[in-house]
């Protein structure tokens, strides 16, 4: 079985944050693990964020949720297939 990576990179996460959320709730199922990275200092963090998401439901579900993602503005995903 084929294994899905997607990475989102997220360029205003202040204005793009709860899009981004709405969209990756509806495909809640099929995402195994997710983990987010951005920078921070003392005074603030940055508005430059990065998902990595493991996906489960194939390559339908991969194209569906990159075209959501990819229709944002400032926030740019996409995927890697191992097998």
């Amino acid at each position: 079985m084929p294994l899905y990576v997607l990475a989102i990179n997220v360029a205003n996460r202040s204005a793009s944050a709860s899009a981004v959320q709405h969209i990756l709730t509806q495909y809640g199922c099929h995402i195994r693990t997710r983990v987010g990275f951005h920078h921070t200092s003392q005074d603030s963090c940055t508005e430059d964020g990065l998902i990595i998401l493991q996906m489960d439901g194939g390559v339908a579900v991969c194209d569906e949720l990159l075209a959501e993602l990819n229709s944002l503005e400032k926030v740019q995903a996409k995927y890697i297939r191992f097998e």
